[in-house]
């Protein structure tokens, strides 16, 4: 007769089986403080809570295990409560984004993560192990999903890019040309607001004050147009010629040619303009100025006395009877 195979070990991933973990946690032995260790089966020992809330208070207490003291026993029981659960998240965004990736392949990276940043972890929250794995989740399938649109395009939403830097091993020679790129990069930066400077101080004054008011005060442009007494249009005009000016002197100072940055003329008063008119009619020779039509002076008659009406209709009697005698 055949000896019956041996019957293979079980296994968590199945579900949460509470007998199963607690077999689980007294193997683990002097890898877990017998503070700890009591402190966890006191968890499973609370009626009150649902498997769901036991496997995330229970992970969070294995996670600060493992990052105080690198236990192996309670990293592999963290691995059997939170595989499928994990694996369950991996293959969901993986869907998301119609990615054919084995989403085991992508789970294992996840807890590579997980493994080589323990010391990111904060066990402040009883589910603060199942909120910074889906964290990690999350990131893990982006950054896999950038590796494989590097040798083509895939587009990714905006919210779900990822707000982690991606950390890249530096070594000494990067280091240093970090360093020289970032004092290169604030030496032009301090060129920059030089130039902008001095030719920001060229522009004419309504130029200056309107500029001021949009970028440095943060007004609105329809505010800033009410406090200069101006249009709206004229405000979006003075500002865009004068950014416009700014921006080709700085251009042509780095090309090494010099600047063409002019003030504009400031704006007249009505009455400024007026009279300029008037001036430069009476200043020319054998013409004298003459009355803008509509407006009368003030006793409402011409220069010579008579009314403007009744003086054309004389002129218009008198030449009738020219031609007709």
């Amino acid at each position: 007769m055949l000896d019956a195979e041996p019957e293979a070990p079980r296994s968590l991933a199945a579900g949460f089986d509470l007998a199963l973990v607690r077999e689980r946690l007294e193997g683990l032995g002097k890898d877990v403080p017998q503070a700890e260790l009591r402190r966890m089966l006191a968890l499973l020992d609370d009626a009150q809570r649902s498997a769901e809330s036991m496997r995330d208070a229970l992970s969070t207490r294995l996670m600060e295990v493992f990052r105080l003291k690198a236990s192996r026993g309670s990293f592999g029981l963290l691995y059997e409560l939170n595989s499928q659960h994990l694996l369950g998240q991996v293959a969901s965004c993986l869907r998301r984004y119609g990615n054919k990736t084995d989403p085991r392949d992508v789970l294992q990276e996840v807890f590579f993560n997980v493994y080589r940043y323990p010391h990111r972890f904060n066990c402040e929250r009883e589910d603060a192990f199942r909120v910074w794995s889906a964290m990690i989740v999350r990131n893990t399938v982006l950054k896999h999903l950038r590796s494989q649109a590097r040798g083509g395009r895939m587009e990714v939403p905006f919210e779900d890019l990822s707000d982690q830097p991606e950390l890249r091993p530096t070594s000494p020679v990067r280091g240093v040309i970090e360093r020289e790129s970032a004092r290169e990069c604030g030496r032009v930066y301090l060129t920059y607001l030089h130039l902008y400077l001095e030719f920001y101080s060229m522009l004419s004054a309504r130029e200056r004050r309107a500029i001021h008011l949009v970028e440095v005060e943060e007004c609105s442009y329809r505010e800033a147009a009410e406090r200069l007494g101006i249009k709206l249009e004229n405000l979006k005009m003075v500002i865009f010629r004068a950014r416009r000016k700014i921006h080709r002197s700085m251009r042509r100072v780095f090309d090494g040619l010099p600047h063409d940055c002019r003030p504009a003329r400031e704006p007249k008063t009505r009455e400024a303009r007026t009279g300029a008119k008037a001036t430069a009619r009476a200043s020319r020779p054998g013409d004298t100025p003459r009355p803008r039509a509509g407006v009368a002076d003030a006793e409402g008659e011409d220069a010579g006395g008579t009314d403007r009406g009744e003086g054309r209709g004389t002129h218009d009697r008198a030449a009738s009877s020219e031609e007709g005698g």
